[in-house]
């Protein structure tokens, strides 16, 4: 009888947190798309998804429970099954209806969903496994122009399943920081469980150039004009004892030579307080820029990440049973994210291989709301295209209007799209 091997690895140091928070309402769950240029056949996706998986590790997992913590190893079931989409994005996954995987993918009309809990990796690792789930779909769709290509994986695409967290930790004083209260989006909601989706699309180039009048990088600009949209469009321009905080994503791979298809970023945040009243738009730009550019540097980003990994290596805490330390991240969660308006991560340019580029017209990506932050942003850009996502529960979009209102007043031509659940 022959017995398949399972490999098992521990989980990376930010996907710790992850299965210990998560629930229907904090799902942890993200959503990239890649929508072609054509309509997608339900039966050739699944087919696709079939063969890729078993080719990427990272993502034919399933998460075990141990004495002391969480850990992945390997899924011997059957793939998920491929679905057409019948309900909200970024909903939580739960493993026991779905094979034991921490993924789904669905479709509609011409668009390829893929969610992922991210205790598998984050969106650059998601987006290494959804285009080779779209070069494997399009091969399948245009059989007679990939004669040739077969179920081979593309040359960029990374099988690394590195924890570049302790590949690169450092050893790390204490760290200073210290978090307090941050301004709360509040409002009336949309139904339990439904997730309001806004989509902006522009031109790379005229995002650039509003950007560099600034003197300003493009996720400098768009961080800063989410700050201004909330003091303008939640708070009213009123002035504020809290501060507008971000949570702004860091790639971690580009600074320390890394290709993971694991959790490899940190979290900085650019915060705004609006001390007087009145501010303008260039002033936030400033305040910004300086918060953000001040973070953003390898020194300190090392720092950050080499603290968390500390702890994760103190002997002590590893051999603290399991349903403690449950408790005492779940509490440490709780205050950070009170700590944070909301999320706004830049996912960058996608970029695919020439011979796909004709069948692809757009990617997205949607990230989850969380407790303290039920309104979030994310950003991708492909083909000289940037397209902005605000996902939200509450009925005002008003953050989202001023947004891309600031963003058009700047000469950027804003075409918007939505899920259509704010007007119901």
């Amino acid at each position: 009888m022959h017995v398949k091997e399972s490999r098992w690895q521990r989980l990376d140091n930010t996907a710790t947190v992850f299965p210990v928070i998560a629930n229907n309402s904090t799902t942890n769950v993200y959503r990239i798309t890649a929508s072609l240029n054509e309509n997608i056949d339900g039966r050739l996706l699944q087919e696709a998804l079939d063969r890729v998986l078993p080719r990427i590790p990272a993502f034919n997992v399933r998460l075990k429970k141990g004495l002391f913590w969480y850990y992945l190893e390997s899924n011997h079931n059957k793939p998920p099954l491929v679905r057409e989409e019948n309900s909200y994005p970024c909903r939580f996954i739960d493993p026991k209806a779905n094979n034991g995987f921490l993924f789904r993918v669905s479709y509609y009309q011409d668009r390829i969903n893929l969610e992922v809990f991210h205790v598998l990796g984050d969106g650059m690792g998601g987006f290494n496994f959804l285009k080779e789930l779209a070069y494997q779909y399009i091969r399948l769709a245009h059989i007679d122009k990939f004669s040739e290509a077969g179920d081979s994986l593309d040359v960029d695409t990374s099988l690394s399943t590195e924890d570049s967290f302790v590949k690169n930790y450092k050893h790390a004083e204490p760290n200073d920081y210290k978090s307090g209260r941050a301004v709360t989006v509040k409002g009336e909601k949309l139904l339990s469980g439904a997730l309001g989706v806004m989509s902006g699309h522009m031109k790379v180039d005229q995002l650039k150039e509003a950007s560099k009048a600034l003197d300003l990088s493009i996720n400098e600009y768009l961080v800063s004009a989410l700050a201004f949209a909330i003091y303008k469009g939640f708070l009213n321009g009123a002035s504020s004892v809290y501060p507008i905080s971000i949570n702004v994503p860091v790639n971690l791979r580009p600074f320390f030579d890394s290709v993971t298809t694991r959790n490899f970023f940190v979290m900085v945040s650019a915060v705004f307080t609006p001390e007087k009243e009145k501010y303008n738009f260039e002033e936030v730009c400033n305040i910004i820029r300086d918060s953000l550019r001040k973070q953003i540097t390898k020194e300190h980003l090392e720092k950050l990440f080499s603290y968390n990994v500390s702890n994760q290596k103190n002997i002590i805490l590893r051999v603290v049973p399991f349903f403690i330390k449950k408790y005492a991240l779940r509490l440490v969660y709780m205050k950070g994210a009170k700590a944070n308006t909301t999320t706004f991560t830049n996912l960058g340019v996608v970029k695919v291989n020439e011979s796909y580029k004709q069948y692809i017209r757009e990617f997205n990506a949607m990230i989850p709301p969380s407790a303290g932050q039920q309104i979030k942003a994310g950003v991708t850009s492909y083909n000289g295209v940037s397209t902005v996502t605000f996902t939200s529960v509450f009925r005002d979009t008003s953050i989202q209007k001023e947004f891309f209102q600031l963003l058009a007043s700047h000469g950027i031509d804003v075409t918007i799209e939505t899920n259509g659940l704010f007007y119901h």
